[in-house]
């Protein structure tokens, strides 16, 4: 799995474990929405660690929370 998919995936995990939509997601993250789609669709191949912590904030939770997950253990990384 590529980095941004498992960004992907917790987003989800995370929007579907607290019963929000992206919409408030973004509301809360002060990002516009098409931001967070982007990430979601697919289209932001890599997000910013600025955008991630928005949306960590977005979530009421701390950056380390957000990559504690078996998602992130095994990840495809091309460093070039």
């Amino acid at each position: 799995m590529e980095v941004n998919e498992a960004i992907k995936t917790k987003i989800n995990k995370l929007l579907y474990e607290r019963n929000m939509s992206v919409n408030k997601l973004s509301t809360n993250a002060g990002l516009m929405q098409s931001t967070v789609d982007s990430i979601l669709n697919g289209r932001s191949k890599n997000p910013t660690m600025v955008t991630i912590c928005k949306i960590c904030e977005g979530f009421d939770i701390p950056l380390s929370e957000f990559f504690d997950d078996k998602v992130f253990d095994d990840l495809d990384i091309d460093i070039k």
